[in-house]
């Protein structure tokens, strides 16, 4: 074992025996005859990872010694070592951050015991740790992927509205990664190392999902053989993500309002309130506002969770990020499956640019995972593409280089725009989603004519 353990005792005897104890266990040791040259050495060496200290020494006490190194190296566990009559000053310690006490004098089997108790409990300990800083990277901005203007101008919202506490509704079609900026937001906010609780209002029926919100007592309904702490009481602290928002049915946006605006609910045949602290973002692909029209959301809930709204463009809406998507999903499941593929050549880039992706990012990682399974070569081919794809991409007689490809997707696409609006610039440049001037710009650059024909035989 390789962890490195201090012994800080003022009897010299008592240092020995510990120490050849512990090194016969295989540990390595050092040893201190007070908690002055503790400190020293602790603050001299930086692999020190335990440190076994009685209590009762001259210069700095074992209680100082944990005061003080708990606050410049948090990192090291300690081990109180103390007499009968010193058993509550021990518990304190517990208090105070030691990991553990033993009672003078020490069974050395009961030490070693204690020692690998702790040594598995700080491995187990930085496991968790990694995992959570590894589960907040995948589920931060790192899956979010996109350099086109529409995606800036989302990563800049995230980047906005995480720190706050405000509740957020997302709009987006599905495949458009509803859940992965709600995670975004929640991994970058102040409350990232408590829990992000998603759940589909759509995908639980009505009889239950008020169960699964709010909690029930034993004996509410048949089949509640227990309680049961609803996922509001479960998020406690953290984020709770409500996808398809727009599915929940109108009895309990009610209650959904009241839990939100009391920070309280009352469980499912019970009279107590709950409290609760859980930010709520909200997602929906459908038009609520038609909803509330029609009767079927309420609109002081709507604004209630709309404090900050943001709409997710479709894959068709940034066409340009198609290439940068499909490398991450080359790696990602070449990872998984074991493959050795480089990308997509040329030709299949053009089809996959040239398909309606009415399935969005979803569908497009879909066909990128089937292509990896069939491929056969370094290189995605049109070969490994589902038939529907190739027969249905209208950049099949695009040219090789991709930025040709994309050059004459962006013209096609402009010139598209400015004849459904009768060649109206500015109807043209806001449906685009860019400046009047940037449009012309564009224009001149792919070699679009400014005016129609019929302009140009008027004037």
């Amino acid at each position: 074992m390789s962890s490195r353990i201090l012994i800080v005792d003022d009897e010299k005897g008592i240092r020995d025996s510990l120490k050849m104890v512990l090194e016969e266990e295989g540990f390595q040791t050092d040893t201190a005859s007070d908690g002055e040259e503790a400190l020293t050495k602790i603050n001299e060496r930086n692999d020190i990872e335990i440190v076994l200290t009685d209590i009762k020494m001259p210069k700095i006490d074992g209680m100082q010694l944990l005061d003080q190194v708990s606050k410049s190296h948090p990192e090291i566990f300690f081990i109180i070592m103390t007499a009968y009559a010193s058993v509550n000053t021990a518990i304190d310690s517990l208090r105070k951050g030691a990991f553990d006490y033993l009672i003078k004098p020490v069974e050395f089997d009961d030490l070693i015991v204690r020692i690998k108790r702790l040594i598995d409990y700080k491995k187990l300990a930085q496991e968790n740790k990694a995992l959570k800083q590894r589960v907040s990277l995948e589920a931060g901005f790192s899956n979010l992927i996109g350099k086109s203007k529409p995606m800036k101008r989302i990563f800049d919202l995230i980047a906005q509205v995480a720190p706050a506490n405000s509740n957020v509704l997302i709009f987006g079609k599905s495949g458009t990664g509803k859940e992965l900026v709600a995670k975004a937001i929640h991994y970058n906010s102040r409350r990232k190392d408590n829990i992000f609780l998603p759940i589909n209002c759509g995908a639980i029926s009505e009889n239950l999902i008020e169960s699964e919100l709010f909690g029930h007592k034993k004996g509410a309904f048949t089949g509640a053989t227990e309680d049961k702490v609803g996922l509001f009481k479960y998020a406690d602290g953290g984020t709770l993500f409500l996808d398809e928002i727009g599915d929940l049915p109108l009895n309990l946006q009610v209650k959904l309002l009241r839990a939100i605006e009391d920070k309280e609910f009352i469980p499912v045949g019970s009279t107590k309130p709950v409290t609760t602290n859980v930010r709520i973002i909200a997602a929906t692909n459908q038009d609520l506002h038609d909803k509330i029209k029609n009767g079927q959301f309420r609109e002081d809930l709507f604004y209630r969770l709309n404090v900050v709204e943001i709409k997710l463009p479709t894959l068709n809406e940034r066409k340009e990020d198609i290439p940068l998507l499909v490398n991450h999903f080359v790696e990602k499941y070449c990872t998984e499956m074991g493959r050795k593929i480089l990308g997509v050549d040329n030709e299949t880039m053009k089809i996959l640019m040239g398909y309606d992706w009415k399935g969005g990012v979803r569908e497009l990682e879909n066909v990128i995972e089937r292509a990896i399974i069939f491929c056969k070569t370094n290189f995605i081919t049109t070969e490994d593409l589902p038939d529907y794809i190739k027969g249905n991409s209208v950049y099949q007689a695009y040219p090789d280089s991709l930025k040709e490809a994309i050059k004459n997707f962006e013209r096609e696409h402009i010139l598209k725009t400015i004849k459904k609006f009768d060649y109206n610039k500015e109807e043209a440049a806001k449906a685009l989603d860019i400046g009047l001037s940037s449009l012309y710009r564009k224009m001149d650059e792919l070699g679009i004519p400014t005016k129609s024909v019929s302009e140009g035989q008027n004037e």
